[in-house]
């Protein structure tokens, strides 16, 4: 096995070994628990990086083993897959850091670490995964790592938002187990190919329809596809960078992934297109664009909100997708980084209005900026991006849905996602300006003590470097590496390469 084959497993070690071990550590451990947290996250971004620059030169890396007879275990680190790759330990490792912080006096620190690595472990196999039996392993793995994390402060009202959840994702498991076994059936093979591996296949297209919906519900609960998103709002129990993990780095996020690869890469996007199976995914997409923005507007729970617009805004990343065309590609797979970018950012303040002020509601912000201005200079910059304001990431999401649209011919799709961005004003500049311009309902509580600006030093850097990126992701889109340049190196590589 050369260096080329070690590296996926590497890269899954990294998060995996430090949660395994962690497990094992007295909670008075802080210290070794956080150098192991943070080692693991560091070793992560370093393969990464070597991967990263491999990829981009030609390079393979990929991995298999025997797992059922005709089916291998199987990573592979394609261009798509380092696009997640590159998203999830850049975000583990901030979030790892407001978690620590976040966490300080919490109980059961040892579980949530464990969980949490494995979480990322999960995820980063997600990502990597060769064929839909491997990516399906990974899938469920995500589910029951992810459970405990929601569950943490085992409250009455956390147990049933987890109950719920596991509800939602295991009936999504079964889904998807079912629509990969008949896929199997059919056709013989698994192996995530680009195009798709489906065209000329001789299983009836009526056949090859129903397991389409089987295999993106499946994937679409986890994507919070309306009707399949009722988990999500009820999951903001979870502390901050529960929410954080859950909305930008590992569920939800997993979940837009595998709508990606199975329209891409099982059924190809011209194939799905004949099948009359992608309009049905685009409608969708549509409707629950609208519908998560309408309902975040009635939120005053702020992680609620959020969690509306979480629903709203990957529905972009399945819009990009359902739009057959190259640049709503790139406008779709794009936006799989830079909402992670913006949401992990929001979720971020929103835990540092919590933590520091008790602060839950988008009632209770009045004048928050004055006394938090960091952080909320980070949530207003998160904010704009996801308006679709210049020169914010999400403004290259939506520029290249848009283009996109138009190319297709799918003027509607430019309707919603006008209508959307309106929506996103609505509910989002509100906020802002109670934060800015509304005078405060009275005094502030000091600083804690040792914190030497608004907050502690480990809840306030990770947003303000989040921030950072949205705004750079956006300045310089045009640049070698940028997500904006490595989603048109997918786009050309896996989907419209002859």
């Amino acid at each position: 096995m050369n260096e080329h084959a070690l590296l996926p497993l590497a890269v899954l070690a990294s998060s995996l070994l430090p949660g395994l071990v962690i497990f094992f550590l007295p909670e008075r451990a802080v210290r070794l628990r956080s150098v192991l947290n943070l080692a693991g996250a560091t070793a992560k971004l370093l393969l990464v990086a070597v991967m990263l620059w491999g990829v981009s030169r030609g390079v393979s890396y990929a991995v298999s083993f025997p797992l059922l007879p005709g089916i291998a275990f199987s990573l592979r680190a394609d261009s798509l897959a380092l696009l997640f790759v590159t998203l999830s330990a850049q975000l583990w490792f901030l979030t790892t850091i407001y978690a620590i912080g976040y966490l300080e006096n919490s109980p059961n620190r040892a579980r949530f670490f464990g969980f949490f690595s494995l979480c990322v472990t999960a995820t980063v196999g997600v990502a990597m995964a060769g064929n839909l039996l491997t990516f399906l392993l990974f899938y469920e793995l995500l589910t029951l790592s992810t459970y405990p994390l929601v569950v943490h402060r085992e409250t009455p009202v956390a147990r049933a938002a987890g109950n719920r959840y596991l509800a939602y994702t295991i009936g999504g498991g079964a889904a998807l187990l079912l629509g990969t076994a008949w896929l199997y059936a059919e056709v013989g093979t698994l192996t995530f190919t680009p195009r798709g591996f489906l065209d000329g296949s001789d299983a009836p297209p009526a056949v090859l329809a129903a397991i389409f919906f089987l295999l993106v519900a499946g994937v679409g609960v986890k994507a919070a596809l309306v009707p399949l998103h009722g988990w999500l709002p009820r999951a903001m129990v979870a502390p901050a960078p529960v929410s954080a993990l859950l909305h930008a780095v590992a569920v939800v996020k997993a979940g837009a992934f595998g709508i990606i690869r199975i329209v891409y890469d099982v059924f190809g996007v011209e194939y799905a297109a004949e099948l009359g199976v992608i309009d049905a995914l685009a409608a969708v997409a549509a409707f629950t664009i609208i519908y998560g923005s309408l309902r975040a507007l009635a939120q005053d729970d702020l992680k609620r909100r959020l969690a509306f617009s979480t629903v709203s805004q990957v529905s972009y990343i399945a819009l990009g997708v359902a739009i057959v065309g190259p640049l709503a590609s790139i406008g779709g797979i794009v936006h799989l980084v830079h909402q992670g970018l913006m949401k992990i950012t929001l979720f971020f303040c929103a835990g540092n209005y919590a933590e520091t002020l008790g602060l839950h509601k988008v009632s209770e912000l009045d004048g928050v900026g004055r006394r938090m201005p960091l952080t909320t200079a980070a949530f207003t910059v998160a904010a704009l991006g996801m308006i679709g304001l210049p020169p914010m990431a999400g403004f290259i999401s939506k520029w290249y849905l848009g283009l996109g649209a138009l190319e297709a011919g799918d003027t509607w799709a430019v309707v919603v996602l006008a209508g959307s961005s309106a929506l996103n004003a609505a509910y989002f500049l509100p906020i802002l300006h109670r934060a800015w311009f509304r005078t405060p309902a009275g005094p502030w509580p000091p600083p804690a003590a040792g914190a030497r600006a608004e907050t502690a030093l480990a809840l306030l850097a990770p947003p303000v470097v989040t921030a950072l990126l949205v705004i750079l992701a956006g300045l310089f889109a045009a640049v070698p590496y940028s997500p904006q340049e490595w989603a048109t190196l997918v786009v050309r590589r896996e989907f419209y390469a002859p």
